[in-house]
């Protein structure tokens, strides 16, 4: 994929991309959804010679929230204000983030837990080396398998089902990386 072209097939957009800097504001409005992101177009600034609009936000970049299609956030013809990420050089677009306007909620509930803190929550999802854990609304944790129990498992899924009520410790709180770890088997004595 070779991309859309050099500066001088589409100057006045190749200008205006160089133009905005990283955490720059850009409003405009939704013009199409796909699997793999939102196109918008933007208020200022030229048409798009391919896309929908020179704006494109990718499905990671739309919410804090995990959502299951872009259309949970946003709808064709919404208006929104999102912050420059970077000049996609390749397709000629403003790759943007709409969640980046939006207060981080792993930041606030960081702010009010503290390492050692026992929560209750419920267990999301299993994978091979653990369990997610939803502790508070759009917050989950992991549980690594060997502080699942107090005696070793060989699967998640020896100790818990997805659904299960469980109490848990948190044992490291990453903000950098928005990661929770906790530790079900410092949480309660459990009695298997």
């Amino acid at each position: 994929m070779g991309g859309i072209g050099a500066p001088s097939q589409h100057p006045e957009l190749w200008a205006f991309l160089e133009s905005l800097h990283r955490g720059h504001l850009l409003s405009g409005t939704v013009a199409a959804i796909e699997r793999f992101g939102v196109f918008v177009t933007l208020d200022d600034g030229p048409d798009h010679p391919l896309f929908p609009g020179v704006g494109f936000v990718s499905f990671a970049e739309l919410s804090w929230s995990r959502c299951a299609s872009a259309s949970d956030v946003v709808q064709v013809g919404q208006r929104v204000s999102c912050e420059f990420l970077q000049f996609d050089t390749s397709n000629l677009e403003a790759r943007l983030s709409l969640r980046a306007t939006q207060p981080d909620p792993f930041q606030a509930f960081a702010d009010r837990i503290a390492v050692g803190q026992q929560l209750h929550g419920r267990v999301t999802k299993l994978i091979p080396f653990g369990v997610f854990v939803q502790v508070a609304d759009g917050i989950e944790g992991l549980v690594h398998l060997r502080e699942l129990t107090s005696t070793p498992v060989e699967a998640p899924s020896d100790a818990v089902q997805a659904g299960d009520e469980v109490t848990v410790v948190v044992t490291a709180i990453d903000r950098q990386r928005r990661r929770l770890s906790l530790s079900r088997r410092q949480g309660s004595p459990d009695h298997q």
